[in-house]
């Protein structure tokens, strides 16, 4: 919830992301999680991307390379839900991609 959140987050969260963050919170049954990380953000917008980046590499570095992959491609089709990804969307991405070590994967998704 905090990785959509905050890419969500990272231009100024419209009406297409908040609904696409309530179904994913409501298929994931995450809705205490969902509002700790609304609340993250909340508590300092302009720091909550390098705050979540720093409390995401914390954890997701970890994880095996697939499932790395896997996060950044869920986000990456969110975002594309709306039809569009902002120049500010992608850049977070891939600087998350690239703190994780699948900056080319990320790539290779996006020209497919």
């Amino acid at each position: 919830m905090l990785l959509k959140s905050v890419i969500f987050h990272y231009h100024g969260l419209d009406e297409q992301e908040k609904q696409d963050l309530d179904k994913t919170a409501l298929e994931l049954n995450a809705h205490e999680e969902y509002r700790w990380a609304m609340d993250f953000v909340a508590t300092d917008y302009v720091t909550a991307f390098d705050r979540a980046r720093f409390f995401l590499n914390d954890i997701i570095g970890d994880y095996q390379k697939e499932k790395r992959i896997e996060l950044i491609n869920m986000v990456w089709q969110a975002n594309n839900l709306k039809g569009y990804v902002t120049e500010m969307e992608a850049t977070a991405m891939l600087k998350l991609a690239r703190d994780w070590n699948v900056q080319k994967e990320l790539i290779k998704l996006v020209l497919n």
